[in-house]
């Protein structure tokens, strides 16, 4: 199976990350659902992942990647200059996550957020699992 990319829905920040890594990943390597959906909250429980997880996640391989290491390997796959970004994960993990979470924590305050999840046009949909 295709990775899969969980996503905060309903966040404006996370949704903009979506649109930017589908305009990256040409061979549309990646698969993506929102966390809040049904398959989303299956896979959570699936992979048992706490279902109070606030990161995007990535499964990859039957392996499952949160925060920091989930976005440094979606670069990894990405087209351009982008795949490099990857050499952050020499970064250490606390540091990495730190960061991160700062982001997370603050993400609705500076980005907002939608009251639903926003439907991808028809070409783009059926990479998302609903």
């Amino acid at each position: 199976m295709k990775p899969i990319i969980l996503f905060d829905g309903i966040c404006n920040f996370c949704h903009s990350s979506i649109q930017f890594i589908i305009k990256r990943d040409p061979n549309a390597y990646f698969l993506f659902s929102s966390l809040q959906s049904d398959i989303g909250q299956s896979l959570l429980k699936q992979n048992k992942i706490p279902f109070t997880m606030d990161s995007m996640i990535l499964i990859e391989n039957g392996k499952v990647y949160d925060k920091s290491s989930a976005v440094l390997r979606i670069c990894k796959n990405l087209s351009g200059l982008w795949k490099y970004m990857y050499i952050f994960v020499i970064i250490p993990l606390p540091i990495r996550d730190l960061i991160y979470n700062i982001v997370a924590k603050n993400r609705y305050k500076w980005f907002g957020k939608k009251d639903t999840c926003i439907l991808p046009n028809h070409e783009i949909r059926k990479r998302f699992l609903s």
